[in-house]
C-alpha cells in the first residue's frame, strides 16, 4: 500500500471488510498476562499501519484472516475465559477497535453484555484514538460505562511528521488522537495515552509532553516497550528508524 495514506477512508473501507450485520471478525480468543491478566479477544483490521505493529500481515490484508462473531458469541467466549481463569478484566486486541459508527456498536454492545454477567470488572479499550477523536460525539456513548471502562490510546509519534512515518498515515490526522484524549478526559472517562519508548526516547517523549502541556491535556504517559519480532525490525528499517535503546 502507498503510504502515506488518508486513515479515515481506510478506516470505512476496512471497517467494510471486517464488520458484516454487527458482526465483526476475530481470529482467536485468549488469556493475557498484561494488566495482571486479561481475557482478551484478538480481532483484525486498523486504519494505521504501523511500523512495529505485531499483527502488520493481518492488518494489512484482513480479508484473508479471521472468521466473524457476533457481539453475543464474543461476549459468551470471553466470559467462559474469565470464569476458568478467574479474571474479570476484559479487552480487545489485536487491531483498532473503532472503525467507525458500527464498530464502535458492536464494541459497545459486547461491553453491554459483560456488564449483564459482572457486578464488577474492568474492560480496557485499546485505541489508536484516531475515530474517536475525529468523531468525537461516539465518546459520549461511553460515560454509561464510565466506572468500569478504561481507555489506553497507542500515540504514533510526538508530531505530525514522526506519526507519519511511524503510522503510515497522513501527518495532518495526528491531532485527532490527542483530541479523543481530551475529549475522554473532559467526559470524565479514565484514558490515557501510551508510547513506544524504542521508538520515541526520551526525546520524543519529552516532546509529546510538552505537546500535551501546550494542548491543556493533564494526563500520565504510560511507557511501553517493543516486541522485537524479526519482521518488525524490518519494517522499521524499511522506514528509516534507528531504535533507541531501553533503559
Amino acid at each position: 500500500m502507498e503510504l502515506p495514506f488518508n486513515p479515515i477512508e481506510r478506516a470505512e473501507a476496512i471497517e467494510r471488510i471486517v464488520m458484516k450485520n454487527n458482526k465483526r471478525k476475530y481470529y482467536r480468543f485468549r488469556f493475557a498476562p498484561y494488566y495482571g491478566g486479561i481475557v482478551t479477544a484478538d480481532t483484525i483490521g486498523c486504519c494505521f499501519l504501523c511500523a512495529y505493529c505485531w499483527n502488520y500481515f493481518r492488518n494489512l490484508k484482513p480479508e484473508k484472516f479471521g472468521e466473524f462473531f457476533s457481539p453475543e458469541e464474543v461476549a459468551e467466549k470471553l466470559i467462559k475465559i474469565s470464569e476458568r481463569k478467574i479474571c474479570n478484566r476484559f479487552r480487545i486486541s489485536g487491531a483498532e477497535p473503532i472503525l467507525g459508527k458500527e464498530s464502535f456498536s458492536h464494541l459497545l454492545r459486547i461491553i453491554e453484555l459483560i456488564k449483564e454477567k459482572f457486578e464488577k470488572f474492568e474492560f480496557v479499550i485499546e485505541t489508536n484514538g484516531l475515530i474517536l477523536g475525529y468523531y468525537p460525539e461516539l465518546i459520549r456513548n461511553l460515560r454509561p460505562y464510565k466506572s468500569f471502562v478504561f481507555v489506553r490510546i497507542s500515540i504514533k509519534g510526538w508530531d505530525e511528521n514522526s506519526f507519519e512515518k511511524i503510522s503510515g498515515a497522513k501527518k495532518e490526522c495526528f491531532i485527532y488522537p490527542i483530541e479523543a484524549i481530551r475529549k475522554l478526559i473532559d467526559e470524565g472517562i479514565m484514558a490515557w495515552p501510551a508510547v513506544m519508548y524504542e521508538i520515541f526516547g526520551d526525546s520524543g517523549l519529552r516532546k509529546f509532553k510538552e505537546r500535551l502541556k501546550k494542548d491543556g491535556i493533564e494526563t500520565e504517559v504510560e511507557v511501553e516497550y517493543l516486541e522485537r519480532y524479526s519482521f518488525v525490525e524490518e519494517n522499521l528499517s524499511k522506514r528509516g528508524f534507528k531504535l533507541v535503546k531501553s533503559n
